[in-house]
C-alpha cells in the first residue's frame, strides 16, 4: 500500500520553468501543497525532495530544483494519495503536475494557496 505526504513549499517570486514534458510552466509567488506518494520508504522519498541535487525525475523535481523555492513542511497521511490531495485547498495553477497517471481525475497534485500563511 503507497504511503501518502503532502509538502508544503514556498516560491519567493514569479517563477517561470520547464517542467518535463509539460514544458515551460508559470508559477505565481506564494505557498503551494504538493501532494505525493511512496510505494516504499517514505522518508528516503521526503529526503530526497529536501535535496537540491537530484536527477530530475518527477515534476516536482523541476519546481524544487528551481531557485528560490523551498519546502517549509511536511505531513504524513494514512488515505490514498487522490483523497487526500481532493480534500485539500487550494487552485490548479499547472494542469497535470504530478498527475499524468492520475486515475481519479484530480487534475494536478500541486495546489496554489495563494499568499496567505
Amino acid at each position: 500500500m503507497d504511503q501518502t505526504y503532502q509538502l508544503s513549499i514556498i516560491v519567493e517570486q514569479l517563477l517561470r520553468t520547464e517542467v518535463g514534458k509539460l514544458g515551460s510552466c508559470l508559477f505565481p509567488a506564494g505557498r503551494y501543497i504538493y501532494t505525493g506518494s511512496a510505494r516504499r520508504n517514505l522518508a528516503a522519498r521526503v529526503a530526497r525532495h529536501l535535496s537540491k541535487n537530484k536527477r530530475l525525475r518527477w515534476h516536482i523535481d523541476y519546481l524544487l530544483t528551481a531557485p528560490g523555492v523551498a519546502i517549509e513542511g511536511t505531513q504524513r497521511f494514512e488515505e490514498p494519495e487522490c483523497v487526500v490531495n481532493g480534500k485539500t485547498p487550494g487552485r490548479i495553477v499547472v494542469a497535470r503536475f504530478g498527475a499524468s497517471d492520475c486515475r481519479a481525475g484530480c487534475g494536478s497534485h500541486l495546489k496554489y494557496l495563494g499568499h496567505e500563511p
